[in-house]
């Protein structure tokens, strides 16, 4: 930033929401006073062309009335301004105004007025040529060295540069390889023309080059006499800077050499008259305008450009003498001369600002008020030292990493979630296989202490879920007031979700403009993606959770989910997931378990998660407080395991899918070249069944690539039911070691580290890398396992192994009375290091000696399976 700003000199704000760029600006005696002060003649892209005679104001002060000579609107949108000798006959200054397919010239001319209001000016128009192609922009000069009279050349966005000897329409000439137009600039020491063309290299073509060559009307004949008869326009010389340019200037001040000067996107380029290179200037910034001005001392040239940054940077070839701060981004920088003052520097931005300014500080009045002596009291000093040291040991042992919320936030985002289930469904493009998939209606509302500004709100649900209006806009709320949004939530995908929650963001500007953010989550209920239905007895998987209360009755925990009331039906309710298989929760009349089974191993995740927040709810309500549920089963590694291989498999399908995609890919822009120069060729020749190759290779292309989308689609859906399946192993090691929601917390981040899969970074290598770290620190056993080295590349492992040996290894080391912590004291002293790859863990001894044992324990399926036939204890009816 710099240290001096740009001192306003006079400034305006020209017109209400217009719009300016780099030619909407032009200094000039336009009226032809004679008095050497300069007019600011300003035209907008809506039309309205506006001239400025500024005069200075006291500090505060706003324009006079009488600054603005003329404002007038004409019917097109004005691209360019520029004042020359225009007219024949006379050698007064003119404006040339250029319009899109129109170029007008006026004359200015002012009438002295006889009351206190000023003069009066008015424009007068003296011709206009309608032109046959869009315009870009224009130059103008004594082109092939004409005494007395400017000519005028114009670009059209197609490359031809039409040439008009002032009232009559000379040539135009297309200028070769073009493809998008570029900034144009004339220099009347070489009489050529120069532009910076798509090639991003400089080009000069002479004007007498220009003048000779043979007349086009259409670009296709143009093409066509490059092969034929007429000379063929070829450019003086040309440079190439590798970017491309905002502007050109070609200036000479004195007897001095002119200079080209060329401002890129990061680099300002001073090339001389031939093409040859005199300095370059590398830029740390992005430039907006630039101007050429003066040279101070021979042989340099001082130089403005603008920048992005709201700066204005003052350069001698490439020494930077000044930086000044500006209110604003200049699109573009004159050097006037007005009365009183010369060389203002008189900037315009894209909205319309108008400033003139000059460079300097202001001297510093402020005087610093001298400070009583005073003895010091150094007993008074240690006793404020040793509050001081006691107050930042009690911050300390704190540890509060995040800042703590506000007693009162300015905004507060509240979520309503509708108790019952649309009457009419709005879901729209469900892939869920049950015809009518239901949908949920969510209220948020907004309220605000004060006034904010600029208000997003933005609603997210997790795939498969998905929401009518996902964002909503609100150009301000007013204090005390409230605004509102409404939507819907319904199940898109074709699989059960993991997670029945929802997070709305709201995005906001405070009154002095620090964008804040304020969020809040809701749940959505069980009813979304399921229904009743009859409970069934068989089932392939099945768990079992224990309590420790009495039973409770399973009408007073599922009300909405009873279709039958029987006491025969009072310990069992059926539920039927719309994109999932049928789960059925059975309670114990004797004992205090529940069991709840399904016929896909991820369906019960969500049930069980269900039941067990019922029963803290049921619990609570009756004030019991040591309510506690646990899991005294086996952990179903092994079904865990089949599904973490299913989603691996997919992956590497997915691999492999892009390989081929990107080997016939690359057969097929072989076979295009080969064909290519076939039909080039001049003689005919047999295609040697090219072309039959060129299809077939197509059609395989579009068959992988439908193939890529499909496992992509599969891909997806068997990530979401490996996370409802992580969820459901993450809660039963829970409630079998009686985890507190800390170490629960730790276990979701390390095994659900990512939202979203993606072929880069998968969830295994994440999951690996994370269990890896939790089996080095706080579950370790020896400090030897922490010494090891760590590359830091995460990738796509061969297969998964080693992260099932960490999983079981984990578990193993929990069920030895293991301790999950993030702090430093862990169960060995140790230095803790957080790994970004993941390598094999050593076990001990003692682990190889039991690890059959825990295989059997945690892996048995079949164990498992048999156990849980048998039913909870007593009888489940």
């Amino acid at each position: 930033m710099s240290l001096f700003k740009a001192r306003e000199w006079w400034s305006t704000s020209v017109g209400e929401e217009e719009e300016f760029d780099q030619g909407c600006l032009c200094v000039a005696d336009v009226d032809n006073s004679g008095s050497g002060y300069d007019k600011v003649i300003v035209g907008s892209y809506m039309g309205f062309l506006r001239i400025y005679s500024p005069h200075p104001a006291k500090a505060g002060d706003e324009m006079k009335a009488e600054d603005l000579l003329l404002e007038v609107q004409l019917r097109n949108s004005i691209l360019q301004v520029e004042v020359g000798k225009f007219v024949s006959g006379t050698e007064l200054l003119h404006l040339a105004v250029l319009h899109p397919r129109k170029l007008c010239v006026y004359s200015v001319s002012g009438t002295l007025g006889n009351i206190e209001h000023g003069n009066q000016y008015q424009i007068k128009l003296m011709y206009e040529h309608n032109l046959q192609r869009t315009a870009c922009n224009m130059t103008y000069g004594p082109f092939g060295g004409v005494k007395g009279r400017d000519l005028i050349c114009i670009q059209s966005m197609d490359g031809m540069l039409m040439f008009f000897e002032q009232e009559s329409y000379a040539f135009g000439r297309f200028l070769p390889g073009f493809l998008l137009p570029g900034p144009l600039s004339y220099s009347c020491r070489t009489d050529a023309f120069i532009t910076v063309s798509s090639c991003r290299q400089v080009e000069s073509y002479k004007y007498q080059a220009l003048a000779v060559a043979t007349d086009a009307d259409t670009r296709q004949e143009a093409e066509q006499q490059k092969l034929g008869s007429g000379k063929r326009l070829v450019a003086d010389w040309v440079v190439s800077i590798g970017e491309q340019a905002l502007d050109i200037c070609i200036v000479s001040f004195g007897q001095a050499a002119s200079s080209v000067f060329v401002l890129g996107e990061r680099n300002f380029f001073c090339l001389k008259e031939n093409g040859q290179i005199r300095f370059m200037k590398k830029l740390e910034y992005n430039p907006s305008c630039f101007r050429p001005y003066a040279s101070v001392s021979e042989g340099t040239v001082n130089t403005l450009i603008g920048n992005h940054n709201n700066m204005m940077f003052i350069y001698q070839d490439v020494t930077l003498k000044w930086a000044a701060q500006l209110p604003y981004t200049p699109v573009t920088v004159h050097v006037a001369t007005f009365q009183d003052l010369k060389g203002v520097l008189v900037s315009l931005s894209d909205t319309g600002y108008l400033q003139c300014s000059y460079l300097g500080t202001d001297p510093m009045l402020f005087q610093a008020p001298k400070v009583d002596s005073r003895e010091v009291n150094y007993d008074e000093l240690d006793i404020e030292m040793k509050k001081l040291r006691k107050i930042i040991k009690q911050t300390e042992k704190s540890q509060d990493l995040l800042p703590r919320a506000r007693k009162e936030d300015d905004l507060t985002v509240i979520a309503a979630v509708s108790s019952n289930l649309d009457p009419v469904s709005q879901a729209t493009d469900s892939e869920a296989g049950d015809e009518h998939v239901p949908s949920v209606t969510v209220k948020i509302t907004v309220k605000t202490r004060i006034l904010v500004q600029n208000v997003k709100l933005s609603v997210s649900v997790q795939p498969p879920l998905a929401v009518t209006q996902d964002q909503f806009i609100f150009k301000s709320v007013e204090p005390a007031a409230c605004q509102f949004a409404t939507f819907a939530v319904f199940l898109k995908g074709n699989c059960s979700p993991a997670e029945l929650t929802g997070d709305a963001a709201v995005t906001y500007s405070s009154p002095t403009g620090i964008p804040q953010v304020a969020q809040c989550k809701f749940s959505l209920p069980l009813k979304l993606v399921c229904s009743p239905a009859q409970p069934s007895k068989n089932a392939n998987y099945k768990i079992t959770i224990d309590t420790n209360k009495p039973p409770v009755n399973l009408t007073s925990l599922f009300p909405d989910f009873l279709s039958q009331t029987d006491e025969e039906q009072m310990n069992v309710v059926g539920f039927q997931l719309i994109a999932g298989s049928r789960v059925t929760l059975l309670a114990s009349k004797t004992s205090q378990r529940y069991r709840i089974q399904s016929e896909q191993f991820e369906d019960l995740w969500l049930i069980t998660k269900e039941l067990i927040q019922r029963f803290e709810k049921h619990f609570a309500v009756q004030g019991v407080k040591d309510f506690m549920c646990s899991f005294s089963g086996t952990i179903p590694l092994q079904e865990y395991f089949d599904m973490m291989d299913h989603h691996f498999e997919l992956r590497l399908n997915g691999v492999k899918y892009q390989e081929l995609l990107s080997e016939r890919a690359v057969q097929f822009r072989a076979i295009q070249r080969r064909l290519l120069a076939r039909f080039k060729d001049k003689t005919p020749a047999s295609l040697q069944n090219l072309d039959v190759l060129l299809d077939g290779t197509y059609r395989q292309i579009i068959s992988l690539a439908d193939a890529v989308e499909e496992n992509q689609r599969s891909l997806s859906k068997a990530f979401t039911r490996l996370k409802s399946a992580t969820h459901l192993v993450i809660t039963l090691i829970g409630l079998w070691q009686n985890l507190n929601k800390e170490q629960v917390a730790i276990l979701e981040s390390a095994f659900l580290p990512i939202l979203q899969d993606m072929q880069e970074l998968g969830w295994e290598e994440s999951v690996d890398a994370a269990v890896s770290h939790l089996l080095r620190t706080c579950l370790s056993k020896s400090p030897k396992e922490q010494a090891l080295n760590l590359t830091s590349h995460l990738s796509m492992p061969k297969d998964n192994s080693r992260m099932k040996k960490h999983i079981t290894l984990l578990c193993d080391r929990l069920g030895k009375g293991g301790r999950l912590c993030l702090s430093s004291e862990s169960n060995v002293q140790q230095a803790v290091i957080i790994p970004d790859s993941c390598s094999t863990i050593h076990e001990s001894d003692q682990e190889e000696k039991v690890n059959g044992d825990t295989t059997k324990q945690f892996n048995n399926h079949t164990n498992l399976a048999n156990k849980t036939k048998q039913g909870p204890e007593g009888d489940t009816g």
